[in-house]
């Protein structure tokens, strides 16, 4: 705890994908104290701490859920003994039954407490349930500018169908937990191999015209897998078209090829 003990600030919130209006907190902060539900996020668990260069602090929500508005302010207090500015965004509520709110912690803390206002975007308002609708509607780009960054996810590499080497192009296959996933269909993306980004085509959907499961799966562009990924990163850039059913193979593979030169040339 000699680390916590030296924080003088830090910023409050679940802080789901480091977007830009939770970054607007942030960069008021010595740390962030990131409360964790474990549930369908744009950046689950420790991933949060690979955007920013704050010192995370972890709350799970199960453990401070039944703590009175009083008790949840005495409890940060506890962790953080020199605390002396507390940072939460205008719709910030704590405490049993969300009792509690920026007013209330006003009264609660010795300290300065500072209420950052909505942040927008192009006049949209930056929020995780924005940007994740933005998402499930395939529309990247709009939610990439919202969270100020390329969308991400991260998998373990599974084994596929087989069918992507043999009559398509060769895929990594992912089993993805934990993210919200966006619009089924194919996208331009880029994947991480090792330590190194690799232009890509991705898949994410049911395969209608072959097997039906759901699969996400990722194309790398101009080379050729040679060895085996326990897990890879895969970041989205845009919405190449929605996932549709083909009438043959062949139709499927000269859409997959349309899809191949269609991605070289909006990832350059």
């Amino acid at each position: 705890m000699k680390l916590l003990n030296k924080i003088k600030s830090i910023a409050i919130g679940s802080f789901d994908g480091i977007h830009l209006g939770h970054q607007a907190l942030i960069a008021q902060a010595d740390a962030i104290v990131i409360i964790e539900r474990n549930g369908g996020y744009l950046t689950p668990g420790y991933k949060r701490c690979c955007y920013t260069d704050k010192i995370c602090c972890f709350y799970h929500f199960e453990k401070i859920r039944g703590l009175a508005p009083e008790a949840f302010v005495a409890r940060v207090l506890e962790d953080f003994p020199l605390l002396e500015k507390i940072i939460v965004g205008y719709d910030f509520h704590f405490g049993r039954e969300k009792r509690g709110n920026a007013a209330l912690l006003k009264t609660l803390f010795d300290g300065e407490v500072t209420v950052v206002e909505q942040v927008c975007h192009e006049g949209i308002p930056v929020h995780s349930r924005t940007i994740k609708e933005y998402l499930r509607e395939g529309r990247v780009k709009m939610a990439n500018a919202l969270l100020g960054r390329s969308y991400q996810i991260e998998g373990e590499v599974i084994p596929g169908q087989g069918l992507g080497k043999k009559s398509f192009v060769p895929t990594l296959n992912l089993a993805v937990s934990h993210y919200q996933l966006p619009l089924e269909g194919v996208y331009a993306t880029r994947t991480k191999l090792g330590d190194r980004w690799y232009d890509s085509v991705s898949f994410v959907g049911n395969r209608v015209t072959t097997d039906g499961n759901f699969a996400v799966e990722t194309h790398i562009l101009d080379r050729e897998i040679d060895a085996f990924h326990s897990s890879l990163s895969l970041l989205f850039v845009d919405l190449l078209r929605i996932n549709k059913r083909f009438e043959s193979f062949e139709a499927l593979k000269r859409q997959i090829e349309a899809d191949i030169q269609k991605a070289k040339e909006l990832l350059g």
